[in-house]
């Protein structure tokens, strides 16, 4: 592709596995972070906190924001973003989790990779 045929978009891939040491902690955090969302309607937030405090993954939406990754990154701006989370089994052993394998699937050329 000519430099004039490339687009201006770029997507992103980011997979993080976490572990969770403390769920209290979890949903604290979350809970501070609604607390301090002053544009967040009331019904909203109060749909919100319950989600945390049942729920750790959904804990963890509330607190990793896309925006966050690249706000600082000079010359881009962040037009979509979407995100989620799931409770996963995970074995940092089994070859399901190897990531390394999972990036250079075949994708290389166009990752720029190769």
């Amino acid at each position: 592709m000519s430099e004039e045929e490339t687009s201006r978009f770029v997507r992103l891939r980011v997979e993080l596995v976490l572990e969770v040491q403390d769920e209290d902690e979890v949903a604290k955090a979350a809970l501070r972070r609604l607390a301090a969302d002053p544009e967040l309607p009331q019904d909203e937030r109060s749909q919100a906190e319950s989600a945390v405090t049942e729920d750790t993954a959904e804990a963890i939406a509330h607190l990793v924001d896309p925006f966050d990754l690249v706000s600082e990154v000079p010359g881009v701006e962040l037009q979509q973003a979407s995100w989620s989370t799931e409770w996963v089994d995970y074995d940092p052993d089994s070859p399901e989790w190897d990531l390394d394998e999972d990036d250079r699937g075949g994708d290389e050329e166009e990752d720029g990779i190769g």
